[in-house]
């Protein structure tokens, strides 16, 4: 996946978030949990991004780090709004949405494998 198509992807999921947010209950705990999910969910497109500019490869993993918390911390508001509309009609779009921020982890978390291993096998190959 190119950075573009996942500059795209994580501006697709904060829409969908936002879209699903707006047809939940409004109330002392749900309000909480939405104002946590728009925080993380959001964070995961802009920290990307600021990847995407990091000054080294150590700083870009840095960064691609937080967006994989900002995105695992996303995955864990989703699932708990997703037990809180257990008989609710929002349960289809919620768990979607917890699909769609578990792949983002997952892909985070791979990058994130993959570029040490590589900056490990450049520092072998120099030494």
């Amino acid at each position: 996946m190119t950075k573009e198509e996942l500059i795209a992807r994580n501006k697709k999921f904060v829409m969908r978030v936002f879209s699903a947010l707006e047809l939940l209950p409004s109330n002392r705990i749900y309000d909480s949990l939405v104002r946590q999910l728009v925080r993380c969910s959001s964070s995961v497109g802009a920290n990307y991004r600021a990847a995407c500019r990091a000054k080294s490869t150590a700083d870009f993993i840095n960064k691609l780090k937080i967006v994989e918390e900002e995105a695992d911390e996303s995955s864990y508001f989703i699932d708990l709004l997703y037990e809180l509309e257990k008989n609710g009609k929002n349960q289809d779009s919620l768990l979607s949405l917890l699909n769609e921020s578990n792949e983002l982890v997952a892909i985070y978390s791979a990058s994130v494998v993959t570029i040490k291993k590589k900056v490990k096998d450049e520092k072998n190959r120099k030494s």
